[in-house]
């Protein structure tokens, strides 16, 4: 009898593991001993990251949309229909059309989305760039700003958690090309004491701000917005006015989860090492569903990516998982629109940002082009 896997999420995580699950598996698929389904809500797929550039005008929406299916392996069957309910007890999840789909092994890779209706006013008075519309929204009202106060707000959790620096450069080198940072008063905000959850993030912005007029606040989480007297007050008492509100907006996961009972704000309680779901043997987590304190990233995904993929086969062949997965993380981070810097760390070993560098930057551009070879399960 066949074994099926199932991967809910068609994201660079759901699409890595599937594409690289068939190659590694293709004697079993072609021996109708295993099937491999991607259960998806969109048939395009689309490159989040490539927003910040978009902001810019450095990115047309066609260069960061592909089709799914094309880029999912031929024997891979794709489910354009959402998941709405996972029963962990009966091995089952039940599509939007009524279909309910028995697995052996389930991996969750459903991410997250920003959720401005979380703080009183954020929808109606902030922008972020975390979505198409609302990407093009505020690159239509930075297009027509000449100066004033612009201030930027951080929810907690949130996905790329260093693209709030990006943008904080790049629009100060952005203003500088258009001659009016000097007219432009910008203030980044965090919301725990210091400027990024990782300290050496944190003491590189620290170096850097005050060297390019950036203004910070610390201990900063959002509480509401006044859209009409534009301002924004923190949990702790603190009211900032602003005449342009770019926030990053706290993250939720899929309904799905929630629904299900698999976890609170649509993330899931993951074993750090395994990444099967907690007090769950056939369960496997990746990427921005885990609830795991590590950065929501697309390279978290990559690198839970290929761990899952060694561990679900070794289980399909031998019974085993002895594949481990040691936290690693890789991120670019612009620090401009013409240099950027990086850094990388696991469980062990913290990071450290290097110098920002033209190269750097280039590198970054270079796989921004060529990152559909990843969830192909090439790159």
């Amino acid at each position: 009898m066949s074994k099926r896997v199932i991967i809910v999420g068609g994201g660079v995580g759901g699409t890595i593991i599937a594409n690289l699950l068939a190659k590694k598996m293709r004697p079993e698929i072609r021996k109708g001993e295993l099937i491999i389904d991607v259960i998806s809500d969109k048939a395009e797929h689309f490159y989040q990251p490539g927003l910040l550039y978009m902001l810019f005008g450095l990115k047309q929406y066609e260069e960061l949309v592909r089709d799914e299916r094309g880029l999912l392996d031929p024997m891979v069957e794709l489910h354009l229909n959402p998941a709405v309910g996972i029963d962990k007890d009966k091995n089952e999840v039940r599509l939007k059309n009524g279909v309910v789909m028995k697995y052996d092994i389930l991996v969750i890779a459903t991410g997250s989305k920003p959720a401005p209706e979380m703080i009183p006013g954020l929808k109606e008075g902030g922008h972020w760039f975390y979505e198409l519309d609302a990407c093009l929204k505020l690159r239509n009202e930075l297009m027509n700003f000449k100066g004033g106060k612009i201030v930027l707000t951080i929810g907690m959790p949130h996905k790329c958690p260093v693209a709030p620096l990006e943008v904080t450069y790049m629009l100060d080198d952005w203003f500088r090309q258009r001659g009016i940072r000097d007219k432009v008063d910008y203030t980044y905000t965090y919301p725990i004491a210091k400027l990024h959850g990782i300290d050496s993030v944190a003491q590189f912005a620290s170096k850097t701000f005050p060297k390019r007029g950036i203004k910070s606040e610390i201990f900063f989480n959002m509480k509401e917005v006044d859209p009409n007297k534009k301002t924004v007050t923190s949990i702790e008492g603190t009211t900032l006015k602003y005449d342009l509100l770019i926030s990053v907006p706290p993250h939720k996961g899929a309904n799905v989860i929630e629904d299900s009972g698999l976890g609170q704000g649509g993330f899931i309680p993951t074993d750090k090492f395994t990444l099967k779901m907690k007090d769950s043997k056939n369960i496997y987590v990746v990427g921005d569903t885990t609830n795991l304190p590590i950065s929501k990233a697309g390279s978290t995904a990559h690198f839970e990516s290929d761990v899952i993929v060694e561990n679900i086969a070794s289980e399909l062949r031998d019974g085993l998982t002895p594949f481990r997965y040691d936290g690693k993380v890789f991120c670019f981070i612009e620090t401009g629109l013409t240099k950027a810097t990086y850094v990388m760390f696991n469980y062990e070993t913290p990071p450290n940002p290097v110098a920002p560098s033209a190269l750097i930057h280039w590198l970054k551009l270079t796989y921004n082009k060529v990152y559909w070879l990843t969830p192909m399960g090439i790159l």
